[in-house]
């Protein structure tokens, strides 16, 4: 009976240690703060900086080591492992937080990568297509320019004929026989005219100067030459189309005519002897101006509108 009241009294001890030294350990870790004497508020921004200075990346004050493991923690080596997890219990929370801020900073950055290779992209396709603007602009100008000098050419051209229009220069002159008392025309005669008249179909600036001479005297000698111009005339407009009002048509009669030597000296006069037609073809310069012109509007038609 003793023994089994010793040991009851004993287990009793026992269960009852744990709870005494967990309680004595709680009062010695409040004593010491219990004890400190009260410290004065810091400021305002003192207390900002600390916080700052105290956060970590989660937002969140930095973890603090318990270095209370009590009574059971020390004799118990089984009260250790739930010890250790509730210690790292907290690590792991922020640890967590952390891959958690982590991965999001790593989608940002890709974010903002992306982003900035487009718009350098962008940028780059831009400045290809100014540059491309910019070199079609330079030619549009030198078009302009070339356009705007083959104008002043041509404006110098046509001002020079216009201011020549009334100027005509002798290309070319034939002399028709004629036998006396006679004014029809021979076979050479209009070989001579078909020769002088066929390169001017199609042709402007030109005129056809016919002049008829007669031997003889009075009004006599001018009719007749009269007859072998307009015999002339007749066969150029009938066989040729060449138009009336290209051709100064008048009978000299028996008229002086001025000769010129070989070197080209005006001779002495000398009266008609038998009859005879000059025919004189003058030009101006409108011809110069067709010719210039064709090559002119052939480059505008190839030239890329």
């Amino acid at each position: 009976m003793k023994n089994r009241a010793f040991i009851a009294l004993l287990v009793a001890v026992v269960l009852a240690l744990p709870a005494f030294a967990q309680q004595s350990g709680s009062t010695t870790t409040d004593q010491p703060a219990a004890s400190q004497p009260a410290q004065t508020s810091p400021a305002p921004s003192d207390q900002t900086a600390a916080t700052s200075q105290s956060t970590g990346a989660t937002g969140k004050q930095p973890l603090q080591a318990e270095t209370h493991e009590g009574f059971w923690g020390h004799l118990n080596p089984f009260a250790r492992k739930k010890y250790v997890q509730r210690q790292t219990e907290p690590i792991r929370d922020r640890v967590n937080e952390l891959d958690e801020l982590t991965n999001a900073n790593s989608k940002m950055i890709k974010d903002v990568d992306s982003r900035a290779q487009q718009g350098i992209q962008l940028a780059s396709a831009k400045a290809n297509e100014a540059d491309q603007h910019a070199v079609d602009a330079g030619n549009r100008a030198q078009a302009a320019q070339q356009t705007a000098n083959q104008a002043n050419t041509r404006l110098s051209t046509v001002e020079q004929v216009v201011g020549n229009i009334d100027q005509y220069k002798a290309t070319n002159q034939t002399e028709i026989r004629f036998r006396p008392g006679q004014s029809v025309l021979s076979q050479n005669a209009k070989q001579a005219l078909d020769d002088m008249a066929t390169p001017l179909k199609d042709q402007r600036g030109y005129i056809i100067e016919v002049q008829g001479f007669s031997s003889g005297k009075g009004q006599a000698a001018i009719a007749t030459s009269q007859k072998m111009a307009d015999s002339v005339v007749r066969y150029l407009v009938l066989n040729h189309d060449i138009p009336v009002y290209r051709i100064f048509v008048v009978g000299m009669g028996n008229a002086p005519v001025q000769t010129a030597d070989e070197q080209g000296q005006t001779a002495k006069t000398k009266r008609a002897s038998g009859g005879r037609v000059e025919i004189s073809l003058l030009k101006n310069d409108l011809e110069q101006l067709a010719s210039t012109t064709t090559p002119a509007a052939a480059d505008q038609t190839a030239q890329p509108k």
